[in-house]
Parts: C-alpha cells; structure tokens; sequence
C-alpha cells in the first residue's frame, strides 16, 4: 500500500485487538503493541498483499531503569515493494522472556544476540542465544545505564605474568578528582591563582 494512511487503517482494522497505538511521524509508522502478540502482528506484516514488510532491518532496546516496565523493545521492518518503514515496539520487564523471530526472519538471529548482550533480554526459542560482542566471561550488560562507564574488569598485558591479564577496573586517585569545568572558563587551579594574584594586588 502506497498511502501511509491507507496503511495505517488497514493495519488497524485487521489487527483491531492486537495494536494499543499506531502513529505517522517522520514518513514511519509506529506501532506499540503488548508482547502476546508479536509473531501475529509481525506475520501479518511480512505476509499480507497491502504490506509486504519482508525485511527486518534491526532489533533494538532502549532502556528506562526507572520503571517497572524497564525495556522499551524495538523492531525496524521494511517493505521494498511499496518503501514503507514500520517500526513496531512494546514494554517488558526486566526478566521478561521474549519469543525469538529467526524463524520468520533467519536474520534476526544476530540482532537478538546483540540485545541479548547489550541489554540481558532473552530471547526463547533462539538457536544459539550466546554473548557476540564482548568477550568471554564479560560481566554485565553495557548498554544498561546502570552500567559503570568504566565496566567491572580491565584487560592488560601483565610484564610479571608475560601474559594477558583481566582484574578488576582500579582508577588513579587523579582520574577521580577529574576537573570537569569548561577549559574557556579555566580550570579550578588557575581560577586559584588568579584570585590569590588578585588578593594581593
């Protein structure tokens, strides 16, 4: 279907019970729907002659650590037939377990990875849900906003050991008295001088 909105009604009368809300913005159509109805919703999209939404361009989360519903999953469909982007989402908890869509899209298989390692978001029914980012035995999720921006562990070459080495992260004293102002307003320690150079004038 040509006609984002004819798109839009369409959607909405044939999946009445199954989308909590579509929205055109930005030449897209968002939809939000509850997690029950995912394979439903998104084989209607690939399948139906008015949609044609046969390629998931990517998978992503975006995290609310504030709420009970902590993450805000996203997914991108494209139809190349009628170049139309859809991008569906819904809310889940933080260890809520998603059905995985690799056998309705094969390529979904790395994007779930990816969240999986990002986020912690599991994924049932995937064939191999393993970490494909960070390194074996990685600690954490990194792109969760609880995360510390300098993670748990640091790798380092170790001359004692002559080899390659992971421990925990420990900061200089000097990286954590780090003076964040402005350099055009000048640093605490030449704002220093300067007021005790003006004292004395």
């Amino acid at each position: 279907m040509k006609n984002l909105v004819d798109l839009e009604k369409k959607i909405n009368s044939e999946l009445t019970t199954k989308i909590n809300k579509t929205e055109i913005k930005y030449d897209q159509i968002y939809i939000e729907i509850d997690k029950n109805d995912l394979i439903d919703v998104i084989l209607f999209l690939k399948t139906n002659k008015d949609t044609k939404f046969r390629q998931i361009i990517d998978i992503t989360v975006v995290d609310y650590p504030e709420r009970n519903q902590r993450f805000k999953v996203v997914y991108l469909l494209l139809s190349h037939e009628f170049n139309q982007r859809i991008i569906l989402n819904f809310y889940i908890n933080e260890n809520e377990v998603i059905t995985s869509l690799t056998s309705i899209f094969p390529a979904a298989n790395w994007m779930e990875r990816e969240v999986f390692d990002m986020y912690g978001v599991n994924f049932k029914d995937h064939p191999d849900l393993r970490r494909i980012l960070t390194d074996y035995g990685f600690e954490g999720h990194p792109l969760r906003k609880d995360f510390p921006l300098t993670g748990h562990t640091e790798v380092r070459y170790s001359e004692d050991k002559k080899k390659v080495i992971n421990e925990p992260v420990k900061l200089e004293q000097n990286y954590r008295n780090f003076d964040y102002e402005s350099p055009w307003e000048g640093t605490n320690y030449i704002k220093d001088q300067t007021e005790k150079n003006d004292q004395k004038n």
